[in-house]
């Protein structure tokens, strides 16, 4: 099993990747790709959640944060969170999740054109090409640096 068969698997860079939430045997492959840092950006209680996923990524010698943004109410402030986790982590391999790589596209974007700069074409990128925002995604997306005190 390749990391790429993750669901909704996105190679970003040599430093990030972002998918789905994998299954809890995926992981092993993860950690094995070199990956130090897994962010789950999903519900405790989202589809396809595993409630022991910060157990079964430390077993595996990674670190793990998480920062559950409701779907349907994504704020400045878990942007704000994102960013400094990213940003500490900037020399490290890292794979942000949520449940189908909807919100972390909205989350690695902003990352993309923020901190990094990156022009909003390039910083698109990070974004799941199948997904369609609604309305709060949008918005979401639309955020300045001032809107989130950067």
């Amino acid at each position: 099993m390749s990391i790429a068969d993750i669901r909704n698997y996105i190679h970003l860079s040599e430093k990030i990747a972002s998918s789905g939430q994998p299954e809890a045997h995926e992981f092993m492959g993860i950690a094995k790709a070199g990956y130090k840092l897994v962010v789950n950006l999903a519900m405790p209680d989202s589809d396809f959640a595993i409630q022991e996923e910060e157990s079964i990524v430390t077993a595996l010698g990674m670190s793990y944060v998480h920062i559950p943004v409701p779907f349907e109410a994504p704020t400045a402030e878990h942007l704000r969170q994102f960013l400094k986790v990213m940003q500490a982590c900037s020399d490290q391999k890292v794979w942000v999740h949520c449940a189908l790589n909807y919100r972390v596209s909205a989350f690695l974007y902003q990352y993309q054109r923020l901190v990094n700069g990156l022009p909003d074409e390039e910083a698109k990128k990070a974004m799941l090409e199948t997904w369609e925002p609604d309305e709060t995604w949008r918005a979401f997306i639309a955020m300045s640096g001032a809107d989130i005190a950067l």
